[in-house]
């Protein structure tokens, strides 16, 4: 056996790296998953973010009342009335790592974006970046591409106000095929809005603004109607809170520091669920079991901490554990804050205080009598995880701590999958990394109308909740992304409505924090001997017939099995398309259940025979410009 050929090492192989570079080459470092923007923790949000953290700061710090935020065509422009950035140090701001005014704790105490690398990244990631700083009458301004200057103007006179102007358009090398979806960005600005009470955010024409902090965010998040008793609203130093529960199932929470949404949590949201069991059972002297109080609660945390630790540099997740660096534990700081204010409130509003003893004996009721029902369909549950292959697991989960890397973390991704053929494509193309395949077994149960006693008496349900492992909520979620992949034929829609209705019936907290998506495949091949077009409509495969000018090749995907593996690796690959699940403002999950799952309404009956009526045009529309495209193909031949 020859010895192995001895890799050379020397100083050939050292290289340093420009910071922007660094950025380029590593983004998921600086912001996380990339994305093309159909989930909210894309990449391109998060450029947002560190852009408008910057804005947020000089209005904590008492400097401008308004935000001006424009997106058109990709190009984002963020404009703020702030102080502006000292003329002086303007490119240094934009473009020199671990420069920035926020290391001096007296000015930013209890900012976020301490690490000066923030908006240095968005230059990076940008194809355009422009920075223009108004000052006292000046204005110096700077443009970059790729974090590299492009053009350095001279300091001009202006009447502008003072404050900071930055524009970028991310670079399309980085961010394939992006595209900023409305209702993410204004949920984004809506909570700065009522994280900052009286900021007005100027988004595209329209102007968010807040007056009751936390409060309004649940009016907006939930169905007030569906709440059992008002919206519980607090606020201290450093802290504020608003808790109410509601008749819908799961937990659901909305935790900030700092003015950083923490989606994934973290000390802080922990000692939250700790401190309200605690002082619930202090208060009505009853050793109440804990998800007996967690179950149907919605509450929001806004805490403000000495500088936070967070578990990554996306800031999703905090690790602190104290206050500040040598003070009080966070732990203590929220359950102090909650056993004296919250017991107060209960005690001066007993109607509040009995409609709540009232949802947790409920609920104990309810967990109480399906124990024994939950416990055979548990042990079901284990049985069925070892002796069969329901779930084709991924290596790297969502729950992985940090073994993994974070960016891999957020795309972990499972398919729920109909029948064996497509789960078996599926199976043969995914990532084995982070990709995992469930497989349905016939037509789930329309679960409309029922109560959670069904999911353990329904086998796949059953299965299905514990391979995602939500069963007592969906803090354990192993997948970031939880996607609905079922045929393109009617079959295959009505098995995509009915999980629709599970997950919005027994875990709406799923789908409200974005986890929930539809893969979208393609409907059409159309090929000849040179080229390939996967079209995902009707219009798509006009347009390749034409492209292709002659006879072609067209084959009608009617079921996800009908996909080779190979084609399909381009389908759930670099440019998967979905389609996220998201509920409208005010969207009321009982109307909208009842409405598409409930008893045929003569509302529903007319919504059909319109839409039978615009499909018919459709495909009257569609049969002319065939007959126009089959007589252009016989004119070029």
């Amino acid at each position: 056996m020859s010895e192995p050929t001895p890799v050379i090492y020397n100083e050939d192989n050292i290289k340093s790296l420009d910071w922007q570079e660094h950025i380029r080459i590593r983004p998921g470092m600086y912001i996380g998953k990339l994305g093309d923007g159909s989930s909210q923790d894309d990449g391109i949000y998060v450029l947002l973010k560190e852009v408008i953290d910057n804005s947020i700061d000089e209005y904590v710090m008492g400097n401008g009342k308004n935000i001006d935020i424009q997106i058109e065509h990709g190009k984002v422009t963020i404009r703020d009335f702030g102080r502006g950035i000292p003329l002086g140090k303007v490119i240094d701001c934009v473009s020199k790592i671990n420069t920035g005014g926020k290391y001096d704790s007296k000015a930013f105490k209890k900012s976020v974006g301490l690490n000066g690398v923030g908006t240095k990244a968005v230059n990076a990631l940008s194809s355009y970046f422009k920075v223009l700083s108004f000052r006292d009458g000046e204005c110096k301004m700077a443009e970059f591409k790729e974090g590299v200057i492009t053009k350095d103007y001279k300091l001009e006179k202006t009447t502008e106000p003072n404050g900071t102007s930055i524009e970028f358009i991310a670079d399309e090398n980085i961010f394939k095929h992006f595209k900023y979806r409305s209702e993410y960005v204004e949920n984004q600005l809506w909570n700065y809005a009522y994280l900052n009470a009286g900021l007005k955010l100027n988004y595209n024409g329209k102007t968010l603004v807040s007056k009751n902090g936390l409060r309004d965010l649940l009016e907006r998040k939930t169905d007030v109607e569906n709440l059992l008793y008002p919206i519980i609203h607090l606020q201290g130093e450093d802290i504020e809170v608003a808790i109410s529960h509601s008749m819908q199932y799961g937990e659901e929470y909305y935790s900030f520091v700092n003015g950083q949404n923490t989606t994934q949590g973290g000390t802080h949201l922990a000692a939250f669920r700790e401190a309200i069991v605690k002082t619930l059972r202090d208060y009505y002297k009853k050793d109440f079991d804990s998800r007996d109080v967690q179950t149907s609660i919605v509450g929001a945390l806004s805490l403000k901490v000495e500088e936070p630790v967070f578990e990554s540099q996306t800031k999703t997740k905090l690790g602190s554990q104290n206050m500040t660096p040598d003070g009080i534990t966070i732990r203590s700081f929220v359950m102090d804050f909650l056993k004296t204010n919250l017991d107060n409130f209960l005690h001066k509003n007993k109607e509040i205080a009995d409609a709540l003893l009232r949802k947790i004996q409920q609920s104990e009721r309810e967990r109480k009598e399906i124990a024994d029902i939950k416990k055979i369909a548990n042990q079901r549950a284990k049985k069925a995880n070892i002796h069969n292959k329901k779930l084709r697991d991924c290596r790297i989960h969502l729950t992985d701590g940090r073994k993994a890397d974070d960016e891999l973390k957020l795309e972990s991704t499972v398919f729920i999958t109909e029948g064996d053929s497509a789960s078996g494509s599926i199976t043969k193309a995914r990532n084995v990394q982070t990709q995992a395949v469930f497989s349905l077994r016939g037509k789930p149960l329309n679960c409309y109308g029922m109560t959670k006693k069904v999911v353990y008496q329904n086998e796949e349900l059953n299965l299905l909740q514990h391979a995602l492992d939500i069963e007592d909520g969906i803090e354990n979620l192993r997948y970031n992304r939880v996607v609905i992949a079922t045929d393109a034929d009617v079959d295959g829609m009505h098995i995509r409505l009915l999980l629709l209705t599970f997950f919005l019936q027994f875990f709406p907290d799923l789908v409200k924090s974005g986890h929930l998506y539809i893969l979208d495949t393609p409907l059409f091949r159309v090929r000849d001997k040179q080229k390939t077009f996967y079209c995902y409509s009707e219009q798509e495969k006009q347009e390749a017939i034409k492209k292709l000018r002659g006879k072609a090749e067209i084959t009608r995907f009617k079921g996800l099995g009908e996909i080779s593996p190979k084609e399909f690796e381009d389908f759930i690959g670099a440019d998967i398309k979905l389609e996220p699940v998201i509920l409208g403002e005010k969207t009321k999950i009982e109307d909208l259940l009842g409405y598409y799952m409930g008893k045929n309404t003569p509302e529903r009956q007319v919504f059909i025979i319109d839409n039978l009526k615009v499909e018919l045009d459709e495909i009257i529309q569609e049969e002319e410009v065939m007959d126009l495209t089959q007589v252009e193909e016989t004119e070029a031949i």
